[in-house]
């Protein structure tokens, strides 16, 4: 969503942005097997913008395309088109510069699976810390007895800020349960002081009760440090506790995005109404529901049209043929054709 006039330039905006993956066969089963090259579109023209302080969270069924998202941001990934602007400059271009290192600083990003994305081998002083090492934000030699004193009281320090102790730097990560691991990722994201956090399912591999914790701890920091997030998720409990946006990705498309108050209150397009109607109903209001039904098609065969068309109950012929465009009605982004039409 652009920025206003008068209002302040967004940190992160989102051009059109698309990733291409090439899943074909090796060459020769292809020409064995007489069968063509095959491409996943797992990004397919997804544009929003964040602005700074703010949270947007990005929601939607596993292989919607929001993990790789995550990755184009933080340059993890190539664009195949498109481009991603931090701080008013193209980071694509920025990534293959000398620039690259400072704009890493800034942008950091927290993993999924607590118990994959940190080394078993090393000290929690040394996972970090790293951190520090390589953006070189040490005041010493890495040699120096000085440099790893003020290594482990930079560490202990953020340690504390995400509600560990101190002493913790000595501990391995097979010594801590998940939301302690999550809370260590968290840290060594930090440690670089950037301005911008993409979190890709940050809360997912933890239970209910550690999610909430660890929740709290992220808005806290988001209060204290000024924080920028973009917050990949499926749990919409979690969405609604930490976003200030929401857009609804399906099949590497954006079909909605608006203000969290305004899209829990009145989802619009078919595929948000399911998303929320799936939620557990625990004050027992009577309303009429319609759970997800269908299948997330094949990617390497998506639907012609609106790629939602074979599950959605309003989809008519156009919706076959014609892919709807993201457009603005009241207040939120919206891809529908049975929306433009006054058919919903």
């Amino acid at each position: 969503m652009s920025a206003r006039a008068g209002a302040a330039a967004p940190l992160v905006e989102v051009h059109d942005l698309a990733k291409t993956f090439d899943v074909s066969a090796p060459w020769l089963n292809r020409v064995i097997e007489r069968k063509p090259r095959q491409f996943v579109h797992a990004v397919d023209g997804v544009s929003f913008s964040i602005q700074r302080g703010k949270t947007l969270a990005l929601v939607g069924e596993s292989g919607c395309g929001k993990s790789t998202v995550a990755r184009l941001l933080v340059g993890l990934y190539a664009p195949t088109k498109g481009r991603v602007e931090f701080d008013g400059t193209d980071t694509a271009t920025t990534f293959r510069s000398k620039q690259a290192l400072a704009l890493r600083r800034r942008m950091q990003m927290i993993f999924q699976d607590p118990y994959a994305s940190l080394n078993p081998r090393w000290k929690v002083a040394d996972i970090v810390g790293e951190p520090l090492k390589e953006h070189g934000l040490l005041s010493g030699k890495s040699a120096t007895r000085g440099d790893k004193r003020e290594m482990k009281a930079r560490v202990a320090q953020l340690l504390q800020s995400v509600g560990l102790a101190a002493a913790d730097v000595e501990k391995f990560p097979h010594q801590f349960s998940g939301g302690q691991r999550q809370r260590i990722s968290i840290a060594r994201a930090l440690a670089t002081q950037p301005e911008f956090l993409v979190c890709d399912e940050p809360t997912s591999a933890l239970d209910v009760s550690v999610q909430a914790q660890v929740l709290n701890i992220m808005k806290d920091l988001q209060r204290k440090q000024g924080l920028t997030y973009l917050f990949i998720s499926h749990n919409l409990a979690v969405v609604r506790h930490v976003s200030d946006q929401v857009g609804v990705m399906y099949l590497g498309r954006v079909v909605e995005l608006a203000d969290k108050a305004d899209l829990f209150a009145r989802p619009r397009h078919p595929y948000t109404r399911m998303l929320l109607d799936a939620i557990p109903d625990i004050h027992m209001s009577g309303r009429a529901r319609t759970p997800v039904q269908g299948e997330v098609p094949n990617p390497l065969m998506p639907p012609s049209g609106c790629s939602f068309h074979p599950r959605c109950p309003h989809a008519n012929e156009r919706c076959k043929q014609e892919r709807p465009a993201l457009k603005m009605f009241g207040g939120a982004l919206i891809a529908c054709h049975a929306i433009e039409e006054g058919r919903i």
